[in-house]
Formats: C-alpha cells, sequence, structure tokens
C-alpha cells in the first residue's frame, strides 16, 4: 500500500531523511519512532506528498504521493490541529466525509462523536476547543472518510486517558479492516498493539521488526 524507493530529503542543514526503501502492507499497523530530529515527520510528509523529496520516489497504492489518487487512499493526521474557524464540529466531519464520497457518514460521525466523548460538542465551533478537543476533534475528522492508508503523527499529544484509549481502538479496528497505519509517536500506548516497529535515526533506518517496551525505549532515546 505504501512504498518508499530510495526517498530522501535533503533541508541543506544535515537534516533530512537519508535515501529509505520501506513498503508497508494493507492490515499492517506500524510504530514509526526514533528521537526528535530523526525524520519522521518528514517521511510521513512525503508520503502525503506534502513534501517532495530530494530523490527517489514514494507510490500510495501504486500511484505517486501527492497525486489525486494517492489522496484519495491516504487520510493524515497531522501532528498540529488544522481546522475551519467557522465551522462546527459537526459540519467539519460532514464537509470532509462528503468531500470524500462517504455513503454512510452520519452514522460513522455519531460512533466517532460518541467514542471520542464529543457529543455535547457536536456543534461548537473547534477554534474555542482546548489542545486536547481540538486533537479529538482531528482524530474523528480523520477517520470519518474512507481511506486504505492512515498515515498519523504524534497522535497521543494532549489526550486524556479515555481519548488514547480510543484512539488506539480506532487505530487496530483500522489495520483489521485492511488499511494500512503508520504512527508516527513517543507513547507507549501502541506497543502491545502494533504488527511491526520501524525507527529511523539521523535520517537512516536503524531498526524495523517487531515491537516491544524496551525495544522501543532504546530506539527513542
Amino acid at each position: 500500500m505504501l512504498v518508499a524507493a530510495g526517498v530522501a530529503k535533503d533541508y541543506g542543514d544535515g537534516l533530512g531523511l537519508q535515501p529509505l526503501d520501506l513498503s508497508v502492507e494493507p492490515g499492517e499497523l506500524v510504530m514509526l519512532v526514533g528521537p526528535n530530529g530523526a525524520g519522521k515527520s518528514t517521511l510521513l510528509r512525503l508520503a502525503t506528498g506534502l513534501l517532495e523529496p530530494t530523490a527517489g520516489e514514494v507510490t500510495v497504492d501504486g500511484s505517486p504521493a501527492g497525486s489525486i489518487e494517492a489522496r484519495a487512499a491516504t487520510s493524515w493526521l497531522a501532528d498540529v490541529p488544522s481546522l475551519y474557524d467557522d465551522l462546527s464540529l459537526r459540519e467539519h466531519l460532514e464537509y470532509v466525509a462528503r468531500l470524500h464520497g462517504s455513503a454512510d457518514w452520519q452514522e460513522r460521525a455519531e460512533d466517532l462523536l460518541l467514542r471520542l466523548g464529543l457529543v455535547d460538542r457536536a456543534h461548537d465551533l473547534p477554534s474555542r476547543f482546548s489542545r486536547g478537543l481540538r486533537q479529538k476533534t482531528s482524530i474523528a475528522i480523520a477517520f470519518v472518510r474512507p481511506f486504505r492508508l492512515l498515515l498519523v503523527d504524534e497522535p497521543f499529544v494532549g489526550l486524556d486517558a479515555p481519548g488514547r484509549v480510543a484512539l488506539v481502538q480506532l487505530l487496530l479496528e483500522s489495520a483489521r479492516d485492511g488499511a494500512a497505519v503508520v504512527v508516527s509517536t513517543h507513547a507507549l500506548d501502541l506497543v502491545d498493539e502494533a504488527s511491526r516497529c520501524v525507527a529511523l535515526r539521523d535520517g537512516e533506518l536503524s531498526f524495523d521488526g517487531v515491537p516491544t517496551r524496551e525495544t522501543v525505549l532504546a530506539l527513542v532515546s
């Protein structure tokens, strides 16, 4: 579903991503870990098409990252919520779901609102929300639309305990339904659930295997 072939990004300051080969299959739930500045966000943004590679290429289900076909297949949950100031939470969900042709969006939206504890805030403007509520809103938006690839950057920041549990369950369900899921995180919430751990250090692949708590803690330090 996701293939990086010799993909690299040079920012001109010694940071970025060294040539990398990586593939993620449908149904995989991958933890992407590493210390700050390792290249995790760069890799995800290359996969979404938000960044252009210096070398190599990334494809999503056979289409170039950033193409219409790739974007239609990919749901992107960024590390910083990006929301419209004049749309309510429910209007955000309807807009995104209809934009991606979701036929059963209302049922899906209600389920997400319930699971994320957002039912009482559905008609409020997220511009007035706390960081945690804005994060939950972004999570609902990411999951209300259909996707075959889910890319997630540091999703646990600002979430309360119920929100973290709900997010882990949503990620697991997506993988079980056949989506390829890649989650960049420093948190250990997914260690016992992820099927695979990929680690970066100094822009290079440093580990690709089965995650354990001890392994992940060592890889992020």
